[in-house]
C-alpha cells in the first residue's frame, strides 16, 4: 500500500515538474529559493537591528520559531531519510541535504504564514499567506521535492506556528533581551 502510494506521489510530482525550458522557470526558481532558512534569518535579523519595537520584537520571534523549527525538520529527515526526487537542479539542497521528507522550505513558509498572521499586521500577514503555497509548490516545480514532502512540511509547519504563538509569551519573558530595545 504504502509503495503504491509512493508511486503515485512520485508521477503526480513529475506532472507538477517544469522543464527548465519554461518561460516560468526563472520565477519558479526564485520562490523556490525564497524560502531559504539563511535569507530568512538575515532578512530577520536586519529588522531585528533596524526596526522600530514593533518589528524588533516581531523579528526575534519569527527568527526563534525558524530556528526551532529548522532543528525539528532535520531530525524528522535524517530519521526518515528519504532521497529527494532525481534531477539536475538544486545541487546546493542536493548536496548539503540529500533528504526530502518534510520539506523544510514549505514547513517554513507554513509557520512564517502562521506567525505573520498572529504578530505582524494585516498587509504582512496577507502578503506571507499569499507568498507561503507559491515557494512550497515552487519546490515541487523546481523538481527537488516530492508533493507530498509539500503537504507535511506545511502541516508540520503550521502546527509549529500555532504552539509558537501559544508560547510567545513565555518566550519573551524567558529571554527578553532579544526582544525589548
Amino acid at each position: 500500500m504504502i509503495q503504491k502510494l509512493l508511486r503515485l506521489d512520485a508521477k503526480l510530482s513529475a506532472q507538477l515538474r517544469l522543464s527548465q525550458n519554461s518561460k516560468w522557470w526563472k520565477l519558479i526558481a526564485f520562490l523556490a529559493h525564497s524560502g531559504d532558512s539563511w535569507f530568512w534569518m538575515i532578512g530577520l535579523f536586519c529588522i531585528w537591528l533596524l526596526g522600530n519595537k514593533e518589528w524588533h520584537q516581531i523579528s526575534a520571534l519569527m527568527a526563534a520559531a525558524v530556528a526551532g523549527l529548522a532543528i525539528l525538520v532535520i531530525a524528522i529527515k535524517f530519521t526518515i531519510r528519504r532521497q529527494r526526487p532525481a534531477g539536475e537542479w538544486g545541487a546546493i539542497y542536493r548536496h548539503t541535504d540529500p533528504h526530502s521528507f518534510p520539506s523544510g522550505h514549505a514547513a517554513r513558509a507554513g509557520l512564517l504564514a502562521v506567525l505573520a498572521t498572529g504578530l505582524g499586521p494585516t498587509w504582512f500577514g496577507g502578503f506571507i499567506l499569499a507568498w507561503s503555497p507559491l515557494v512550497s509548490m515552487a519546490r515541487v516545480g523546481t523538481g527537488v521535492h516530492y508533493f507530498s514532502d509539500i503537504i507535511a512540511g506545511v502541516l508540520l509547519g503550521v502546527a509549529a506556528g500555532f504552539v509558537f504563538l501559544a508560547i510567545t509569551p513565555w518566550v519573551m519573558q524567558t529571554f527578553p533581551i532579544f526582544f525589548f530595545k
